[in-house]
């Protein structure tokens, strides 16, 4: 008999193991994305309001990271599922947008993501096609992790996934109250202007 499945979800955003695990903890706030080389026509976009965290290894690297978070880095990869499978604990839910065409503003704005400057530099430069989006995301806490197989189509570099099977967010937890998601989303506001439009 099939489990019953009250709050389901099946997409899935990828992203580097090391930062899914410094947005869980409420260390950060925000991603700063481009896109995949499979996205490189279009650039990445964000298609989902709610998605799951796909924690990824692939092309993670220690220089790119914020130093704060270089330390952290064995540790995630000590916690990497077995080959083959997917290990899903977060979900989030996209608060704010902000498409941002210079690089200057994003200097402000260093604690609330987890990347070292260069690589927001190079993200920025990528493909001589100057801008990047930063997403803000409330991330909420499964009840349980939920592992998966890794199915073959979900590999390569390309940002969104449709998982095979549904997983049940309901009764997940927030990671920051709302109060202080807010103050670091006005934070974000203060330095790259008001949020995009839908």
């Amino acid at each position: 008999m099939p489990h019953e499945v009250s709050d389901p979800e099946r997409t899935a955003l990828k992203e580097w193991a090391v930062l899914v695990d410094a947005l869980a903890r409420g260390d950060v706030v925000a991603m700063v994305r481009k896109g995949g080389i499979r996205e490189q026509r279009a650039g990445f976009s964000v298609r989902h309001d709610r998605f799951l965290f796909y924690p990824t290894f692939f092309h993670e690297k220690e220089a790119e990271l914020a130093e704060r978070f270089r330390p952290a880095l064995a540790a995630s990869h000590a916690e990497r599922p077995p080959e083959g499978r997917i290990r899903l604990a977060h979900v989030a839910e996209v608060v704010a947008l902000w498409r941002v065409p210079e690089l200057e503003p994003l200097r402000a704005i260093a604690s609330a993501h987890g990347l070292a400057w260069a690589a927001v530099e190079s993200r920025f430069h990528y493909k001589q096609r100057p801008g990047v989006q930063v997403v803000a995301v409330r991330v909420r806490t499964l009840p349980h992790p939920v592992e998966l197989p890794e199915a073959r189509r979900y590999g390569g570099c390309v940002s969104w996934v449709e998982l095979d099977e549904a997983v049940d967010v309901a009764g997940a937890r927030a990671v920051l109250d709302e109060p202080a998601l807010a103050r670091r989303v006005a934070a974000l506001t203060a330095a790259l202007g008001e949020p995009a439009g839908e």
